[in-house]
Formats: C-alpha cells, structure tokens, sequence
C-alpha cells in the first residue's frame, strides 16, 4: 500500500526545501529532526506553520516531512514556509486565496549580488584619489 502525500518546493536565497504533507498524527520533521530542534531561532517554527494558521487547517492530523539543503537558517526557514504553503495549496486548491492574500505563496526573488571587476564589492568602489 503506497502512501499519499503532498509535495511542494521552496526555494529562497541559496536554500531549496522539500516539503511533503501526509495524513498522520502531527508529527514535522525537518532531516530526520523536530522541528524546533533543528530551527531553534525565536520565531522560526511559529513563521514556518504560518499556512497552517493562515489556512486555519487542523495541523494536528498530518505529518509533515521536510528536506532542505543548502543557505543559512534564514533562507531555510523561508523556504521550507514556502514548500508547506504549496503543498497545502495541492491538498485543498481552496485554500489558495487565504495563502496568497498572506503572501505565502509568493517566491522571494532577492538573491546576493555577484561581485564585479574593478570594484571590491558588488558595488563598493575603491576610494578615490585625484593624487
């Protein structure tokens, strides 16, 4: 017997996440941790489950699985919001509205910008000297 489940993808900075969604006891795994074990920054678990609440979804009866790699704890914890948010989005195409009106299903664009020649930043210039 396969197992149904949900699947969304969310990207941010340099961080991708994997997110799976699956009928179950209220369980979230983020690598094979909890997930205030592995985002143990204040404010960091309760943005991620934002969908839940913004949906008003029962959170207690799916379990969620979830793989990122990549970036630093902040791009990793928008990305896995993001990939919840789309997958929430596939198990009930109704709840779209609600997420989209709270910004959640929207791709944050903003990457590091490269360094170019001639300058020691992305944009700083070397100090100017006439002499």
């Amino acid at each position: 017997m396969s197992v149904q489940y949900y699947e969304g993808i969310g990207r941010r900075k340099e961080s991708t996440a994997r997110v799976r969604i699956m009928q179950g006891e209220g369980k979230f795994t983020v690598n094979d941790k909890n997930l205030e074990d592995y985002f143990t920054r204040l404010g960091d678990s309760s943005a991620i489950l934002d969908p839940f609440d913004s949906t008003g979804e029962n959170r207690q009866q799916y379990d969620v699985t979830v793989i990122v790699k990549g970036g630093g704890v902040s791009g990793q914890t928008s990305s896995v919001q993001l990939g919840l948010a789309r997958a929430i989005a596939k198990l009930n195409p109704d709840y779209i509205g609600a997420l989209r009106k709270n910004g959640l299903l929207t791709r944050d664009p903003r990457v590091k910008e490269r360094k170019k020649p001639g300058l020691k930043r992305a944009r700083k210039a070397p100090t100017y000297t006439k002499r």
